[in-house]
């Protein structure tokens, strides 16, 4: 969880320390979400050829991945609410919001699968996104219900997806990266009217 006053251990960098197509990329980025350049590009640029694998197998889960990005964003915020990832959580609570999630469900995030409210499916997500994190196992009851409601290859993106996520956590969490600021409104606008 990131603490006031911290400073990062790695600052974003800027085009020389990235390249002009990080660089670039970040910038887009940012208008797409609405933000500054996202730090955790203009980071984990600075190590460009990691970057890009990286991207790579990111952008494989999401937004490319085989789950609906709604659930998707469910898991990446439980992720985030339990290691106490603010970059995480603040970015994906944006994400979310486009992907459909109301205030009441980013609301309910935190309180985990057994808040009410979630269907039944939702629920098993978020339980299997708890106990990873707990145990870096499933119980084989958990296993079986997921399976009963996943094919194999969707059961291996999950599980993929729930560990890449602890992983960049740990990552942001380590380097004490800090949220993105929103940009300011008429920024937003005429960049959005181009």
């Amino acid at each position: 969880m990131n603490t006031p006053g911290r400073s990062a251990r790695i600052t974003p960098g800027g085009r020389r320390d990235v390249g002009l197509v990080i660089a670039g990329f970040a910038r887009l980025a940012g208008r797409v979400t609405g933000t500054e350049p996202p730090a955790i590009f203009l980071t984990l640029g600075r190590n460009r050829g990691l970057f890009w694998g990286w991207l790579h197998f990111a952008g494989r889960l999401m937004p490319g991945g085989r789950l609906p990005r709604r659930e998707t964003e469910l898991v990446i915020l439980r992720v985030a609410t339990r290691t106490g990832c603010d970059y995480e959580l603040s970015h994906h609570a944006r994400l979310g919001r486009r992907a459909g999630l109301g205030p009441t469900e980013l609301e309910r995030v935190a309180a985990g699968p057994a808040a009410d409210g979630w269907t039944a499916r939702e629920r098993l997500l978020l339980t299997v996104t708890d106990e990873l994190h707990e145990s870096r196992d499933l119980s084989d009851e958990t296993w079986a219900a997921l399976r009963g409601e996943l094919d194999e290859r969707t059961c291996v993106e999950l599980l993929l997806l729930v560990g890449h996520y602890e992983m960049l956590a740990t990552t942001l969490n380590t380097l004490r990266i800090e949220p993105d600021r929103p940009l300011a409104r008429s920024r937003v606008s005429r960049s959005a009217g181009r």
